[in-house]
């Protein structure tokens, strides 16, 4: 069972929180305070749910753990921050519970989580990967492209890369709109020409 620490100064964000996280089988809720110096000095969790409006507590959050940010934040500079600063993932104050639930479940794991409300306003390559040209994807979506184009569903490759799958569905609308294909025989196509992709040898 994977433990857990919550931190939010709004004691009603506290319990939605805290009850969120214990709604999961494969979670559970060791800590609960208002500010990280409440937590015991030396602890580490395997994730540490923080809700915030600031980057001040951020990266000492992402020290004690796999950070899932819980924030009212809806423009790119303010996410961008969060991740350089430790974050992996972030999830909006206004996201369904189920996308909660689920940001905490990728997030726990060691994968990265944007809730579809901010999906669309941060860049796809992950903390830590430069954006390159690559026919003009992201690291992370020329990732997603092989994965396609090798046949795996979107479900499959989010378990496979750690995302959400509606984040994996964020990169491949991208994707699509991006080399110009309309199917997957036009991406499998683009993913061979660009280089993504080897051909498969008869």
């Amino acid at each position: 069972m994977l433990e857990v620490a919550v931190v939010a100064d709004q004691p009603i964000w506290r319990a939605g929180l805290e009850k969120l996280a214990g709604d999961d089988p494969a979670l559970r809720v060791v800590a609960a305070v208002a500010a990280l110096p409440e937590l015991p000095a030396g602890t580490t969790y395997d994730l540490v749910v923080l809700d915030t409006d600031t980057l001040e507590p951020v990266t000492g959050a992402a020290s004690l753990g796999h950070l899932l940010v819980s924030s009212a934040w809806t423009g790119r500079p303010g996410l961008t921050a969060a991740i350089r600063a430790g974050a992996r993932g972030c999830v909006s104050r206004l996201a369904e519970q189920e996308a909660v639930r689920e940001a905490m479940r990728v997030t726990a794991q060691g994968g990265f989580y944007l809730c579809p409300r901010l999906a669309d306003r941060f860049p796809a390559e992950l903390p830590g990967s430069p954006a390159e040209d690559q026919g003009g994807l992201a690291p992370r979506e020329v990732e997603t492209l092989r994965w396609i184009a090798s046949g795996f569903t979107h479900a499959q490759i989010a378990t496979r890369m750690g995302l959400s799958q509606a984040t994996v569905n964020t990169y491949a609308k991208r994707i699509r709109a991006k080399l110009n294909a309309n199917n997957k025989a036009e991406l499998t196509r683009r993913a061979i020409e660009l280089g993504h992709l080897s051909p498969v040898k008869g």
